[in-house]
């Protein structure tokens, strides 16, 4: 048995289902998994109907999901089942090879930077927020310093050691973009200068696609800087679509308001290119499909891809039990948003690097179809 394609209608429609419903696993399955961080986790890596995808397995919804896989076998094989049927088969993708190195120092590969999907390599360079600390100012959803406190990452990746590891990726993994994500380590260049730094060590030492991901910096130069450091492509995130949501759920991130975002991302575009400056937007947040697509439709007239994912809840943090976007939901956001990327000709598959590249987070690729 197997499972169709992705961009068939059926296809579409199973990813989408267990990206908002979760997997059930069980306690054995291997392969690659995310548990706390920075951005969206709590996530298992599976590869079906021949696209890697990120499928949420450490959430509570998840343990309730129709979704169920079967003990893989020694090839990291599984059976899919829902609702105790089998649907077709699935696959968990080993560690890289990468992950078995470490630094001079004795640090490991996976500390400093992650595989996410099948071949993109991610980061959080600073890995403390200066808003995490105080919950009337932080993100509701975010988790940047659970992987901290649990020893499964360093506070700060230096420009060596992020050069080190991507090239290592690169050479044994076949890896083909980067990441460079960071937590605000303040208000001016909100990033910007550390994620610089850090792009242009990595280019010396690797020919390596780069995103690097921040807050919109005061200096709108920053956006010249950065792609002179070596970054190919830009993600400013503004994670929900309305002022008023974005206040209740990130009170410290939305005094970065909405219009300021959309004066950023025209200062970037010129810069970047059209398409190449991408912007992550939570769905299941409080925002209604109407909400998303009218910013959606903004933002592709600016040339600003707006990579749409269904919202996680993690494990440990304030909406650890809010309940995700159902499958509905995410179906009457993505199929619009797909024809409106269509009719504009701006594809994940044109973006040189990043998370709308990868894609593993949401099924909006096969939309685009």
């Amino acid at each position: 048995m197997t499972i169709p394609t992705l961009g068939t209608l059926s296809g579409r429609k199973l990813v989408t289902d267990l990206q908002s419903f979760g997997l059930q696993i069980g306690e054995q399955t291997g392969g690659i998994a995310r548990k706390g961080g920075a951005g969206p986790s709590d996530h298992k890596t599976i590869t079906i109907a021949g696209q890697t995808v990120m499928v949420p397995v450490y959430t509570s919804g998840a343990q309730h999901s129709p979704f169920q896989a079967s003990p893989p076998d020694q090839h990291g094989t599984s059976m899919l089942l829902r609702d105790g049927r089998a649907v077709g088969t699935i696959y968990f993708p080993a560690a890289p090879r990468f992950y078995g190195l470490s630094t001079a120092d004795g640090i490991p590969y996976w500390k400093i930077a992650l595989l996410h999907g099948r071949d993109t390599l991610a980061t959080t360079v600073h890995q403390t927020c200066i808003r995490y600390a105080d919950r009337r100012t932080s993100c509701q959803f975010c988790a940047i310093g659970q992987s901290l406190e649990a020893d499964r990452t360093i506070a700060y990746k230096t420009p060596a050691q992020l050069a080190e590891v991507a090239k290592a990726a690169v050479e044994l993994d076949g890896v083909r973009d980067m990441v460079l994500t960071t937590g605000t380590p303040n208000v001016v260049d909100r990033g910007a200068a550390v994620l610089a730094e850090s792009a242009r060590a990595i280019k010396a030492a690797v020919d390596l696609p780069l995103q690097v991901q921040c807050e919109p910096p005061r200096d709108h130069g920053w956006f010249q800087r950065l792609r002179e450091a070596g970054a190919d492509s830009l993600g400013m995130h503004l994670e929900a679509a309305t002022q008023a949501v974005r206040e209740k759920i990130m009170p410290g991130k939305a005094t970065v308001s909405v219009d300021r975002y959309m004066d950023a991302f025209a200062s970037a575009v010129p810069i970047f290119g059209r398409g190449q400056v991408n912007t992550y937007i939570l769905a299941g947040l409080g925002d209604s499909p109407e909400d998303i697509l009218a910013l959606a439709e903004r933002l592709i007239a600016l040339g600003v891809y707006p990579f749409v994912v269904p919202f996680v809840p993690i494990s440990g943090t304030p909406l650890e039990n809010h309940v995700p976007p159902s499958a509905e939901f995410m179906k009457s956001v993505l199929a619009p948003l797909g024809r409106m990327l269509r009719e504009a000709n701006m594809k994940s598959t044109d973006i040189r690097a990043g998370c709308g590249r990868c894609g593993a987070c949401s099924s909006l690729s096969a939309y685009e179809q």
